[in-house]
């Protein structure tokens, strides 16, 4: 009888997934971006760019010393134009791979994305000599031409950043063989990585399901459902680990390439520099999560294993929900008002942005067959509008996706005003608004909870996001530290890779969680580690942040919400030293991580304090 009622669940869950998607939740509407892949629209712009950035090509490359000395305005309309096209391109690449997430099995679409890609990067290849020709002109003439011209002055934020490339610039032929390599390196390799995670099918208990399900099935009540499912990853992973293997060498040889011809020395120097946050503020961060293991990760699995009637957690059993918690589906129209009202609630702005998203069908919902996993936010282009991609299944974890992913829809909003060159925010900061916007969605429910018992599962859910976004994420860092330096010295096989995720695991997730055989392969769905190596400190960064952030705000009496919004605002055109100085914080602080920290362990505290 068991096994047919796991199967009866298993079956109930892949129908009530496909039932929300089809039925009840919404899906993009890409039409702001192009009404169609055979569009005029898009056949006008996509045959133009390769011919727009030749002519640029043609009209600039060699004259910005000339136009230097002719004015800051000149090299200023240059600039414009630079702008002009990078917003062009940035709108035909956004529709493309926005249209390839939303199916990647879809042959038509992958090929659609693979064209478009090789054309971009064509047209990129004829623009690349801007950025490398205005980093060799001389920082004194450039500063007094900004000091004489407002137009040029306009693009400060943006030259300066350029700048800090400077050291790491190779030449022009050089610049542009990486770029036209990238197609068949890189940009490949993540392209077969999407491509294969889509496609994975987990057979649990006699059900084939794709991988969203399957993972969220590790958030179910009953620990045999969980087994199954995490069964079910682990024999697909083993049957794909060659795979992943070769994917994972190939990208981190392929990046020590990149860096020891750049003249990067750490493995994580390159996204450092491109998130514009020093190395030794990272270190800090890093060490500090690390020397808090114990006090938060480890100490709350002991409890939570307590809570479960065991001696210790599997692995399976990590996310799994409270035994006496409120268990219930959350509808997506419950879930839309629920984020809503919590960011009415700190400015109504803040909410008004974020109704946008709902009305006029900028979220992409459903879980569907070749989706991607997961949830993202892409801003697109400043004369459009951001997209939201969500897999959503109606758990509390999701009303929290959903309120993390709209925080960074309403930033990219607000910082789009700065142009496509600088509405982009580095990573680190990136992270602020949708950890934010959890936060006020936790608070808001949090204050409406009407027992202890639902205030419990409320303050058990937040510490393990929590956990989950400061501890695992600098977990995973610390794997992929190893992984890469490692890979300096030869290829590394399935096992070494499993060894390395087995040990970080173990020391962050402490004693109280077991990893049973096959736990070894989990490192193989994370696709930070495949799109955007060393990203994951971001989230740790921006939880901390935000931990620190919010506390100002709860003591401040008036005009946090203006110096809030004037920091989303500002996008890529301050450092973070700048944008947190209003606040009074600073992350170079080794004190300012221990106080966002303490942040969780207090949240502990309260838990402890209920039982």
């Amino acid at each position: 009888m068991k096994s047919v009622y796991k199967a009866s669940i298993v079956k109930a869950l892949a129908e009530g997934a496909a039932t929300k998607s089809e039925a009840t939740l919404p899906e993009w509407n890409l039409d702001d971006l192009y009404p169609g892949m055979e569009s005029a629209e898009f056949r006008k712009d996509f045959d133009a760019s390769i011919p727009m950035a030749q002519e640029f090509e043609i009209r600039y490359k060699g004259n910005l010393q000339a136009l230097l000395e002719e004015g800051g305005g000149k090299l200023a309309q240059a600039i414009r134009d630079y702008e002009a096209l990078e917003e062009t391109l940035g709108r035909i690449i956004s529709y493309a791979g926005l249209l390839y997430a939303g199916n990647s099995a879809d042959p038509v679409r992958a090929k659609f994305y693979g064209d478009v890609q090789e054309r971009i990067t064509t047209a990129s290849s004829n623009l690349l000599f801007f950025g490398l020709e205005l980093n060799r002109l001389e920082d004194d003439a450039i500063s007094q031409a900004m000091e004489n011209d407002a137009a040029l002055a306009h693009y400060r934020p943006w030259l300066t950043d350029l700048r800090l490339d400077k050291p790491y610039q190779l030449d022009d032929k050089l610049e542009q063989l990486f770029l036209e390599k990238s197609a068949t390196g890189r940009a490949a390799f993540n392209r077969l990585f999407d491509e294969t995670m889509s496609n994975l099918r987990f057979q649990v208990d006699g059900e084939e399901l794709a991988i969203e399900p399957t993972l969220n099935m590790l958030q179910h009540t009953d620990g045999d459902v969980r087994k199954s499912a995490s069964d079910a990853l682990i024999e697909t992973f083993k049957g794909n680990l060659r795979l992943f293997t070769l994917i994972t060498n190939t990208l981190a040889k392929d990046k020590q390439i990149g860096d020891t011809w750049r003249g990067f020395n750490d493995v994580a120097d390159s996204r450092h520099l491109a998130n514009r946050v020093e190395g030794p503020v990272v270190d800090a961060l890093v060490n500090a999560v690390e020397d808090a293991f114990p006090r938060i990760s480890h100490r709350y699995y002991k409890m939570k294993a307590k809570w479960l009637g065991m001696d210790v957690l599997n692995h399976w059993d990590r996310n799994a929900p409270l035994p006496d918690g409120p268990q219930r589906d959350i509808g997506w129209k419950e879930a839309q008002e629920t984020v809503l009202t919590a960011y009415s609630g700190f400015a109504p702005e803040m909410a008004d942005i974020a109704s946008d998203f709902f009305e006029k069908r900028w979220i992409d919902a459903p879980v569907r067959p070749g989706k991607s996993p997961g949830a993202f936010a892409h801003p697109t282009v400043p004369s459009a509008h951001p997209y939201v991609l969500l897999n959503y299944q109606g758990k509390p974890r999701d009303v929290m996706t959903l309120a993390h992913e709209l925080g960074h829809g309403v930033h990219q909003v607000l910082a789009g005003k700065q142009g496509a060159l600088m509405a982009s925010t580095p990573l680190t900061l990136a992270e602020t608004a949708s950890v934010f916007g959890e936060m006020l969605t936790f608070r808001s429910l949090l204050e409406t909870a009407d027992s202890a018992q639902e205030r419990k599962a409320l303050l058990a859910a937040k510490v393990e996001d929590m956990i989950n976004t400061v501890v695992r994420q600098i977990a995973f860092y610390l794997f992929e530290r190893k992984v890469h330096e490692e890979r300096r010295n030869g290829e590394l096989t399935s096992d070494q890779l499993g060894d390395i995720w087995m040990s970080v695991q173990a020391s962050s997730l402490g004693p109280a969680v077991r990893m049973g055989p096959g736990y070894e392969t989990f490192w193989t769905y994370i696709p930070h580690f495949i799109h955007s190596p060393f990203y994951v400190y971001a989230y740790a960064f921006g939880d901390c942040l935000v931990n620190s952030l919010y506390a100002v705000y709860q003591n401040s009496e008036s005009g946090f919400q203006k110096k809030y919004f004037d920091m989303l605002r500002a996008g890529g055109t301050k450092h973070h030293s700048e944008l947190l100085a209003p606040f009074g914080l600073d992350a170079s602080d080794p004190a300012f991580w221990q106080k966002g920290l303490s942040v969780i362990e207090n949240l502990i505290d309260e838990i402890e304090d209920l039982d």
